[in-house]
């Protein structure tokens, strides 16, 4: 179905070594998912469903990939490629939670537990996030001002000593503990 279908090379975010880029082509199909139906002696035949994306991807490597992606009519091509190469991010997401947090250690019994434990692993790692994004953006803002038009012998006159653990999250108001002793 995608033979007569226009190829297009696509970009969809940056990697570690550069722009992400394939080749991409999509057609509106209907899958045959539809309720079952028996037709003659052909046992039980499944009528056309709802209309998706078929999406084919041709690598640089000159592998294949074919995809169905429910979203809309009106999407285009390059949002039905960032879609489908969402879903790596979402992976590794959930295998740092796995390996690094724990989410697969729980070993209670109840519903509520595992949400529980889901939950703060889930906050675990969005702190861990935050920490090493902002770690990240002031590497690049020194990059930056190391770089500049400043003459490199002069050393700065006055410099505040960092403190990254303050800054990574805001500060709280200390709470008054008459009010919360019971």
């Amino acid at each position: 179905m995608l033979a007569d279908a226009k190829w297009q090379n696509v970009s969809w975010r940056n990697g570690t070594k550069g722009r992400l880029k394939a080749r991409f082509a999509a057609v509106r199909v209907r899958a045959a998912d539809g309720p079952p139906q028996r037709i003659w002696d052909k046992g039980q035949q499944h009528l056309p469903g709802d209309e998706a994306w078929l999406i084919g991807e041709h690598r640089t490597s000159g592998e294949k990939k074919y995809y169905l992606a429910n979203l809309p009519a009106a999407a285009d091509l390059r949002a039905l490629a960032a879609t489908i190469k969402a879903r790596w991010i979402c992976e590794q997401a959930h295998q740092q939670l796995k390996e690094e947090l724990g989410l697969d250690h729980f070993e209670g019994r109840s519903w509520r537990g595992l949400h529980r434990h889901a939950l703060m692993t889930m906050i675990a790692y969005a702190f861990l996030q935050h920490r090493r994004l902002s770690k990240a953006r002031r590497k690049k803002k020194n990059q930056r001002t190391t770089a500049s038009t400043k003459p490199a012998s002069r050393a700065p006159r006055h410099r505040r000593p960092h403190n990254s653990a303050a800054s990574a999250m805001p500060v709280l108001p200390k709470m008054d503990r008459r009010r919360t002793a019971a």
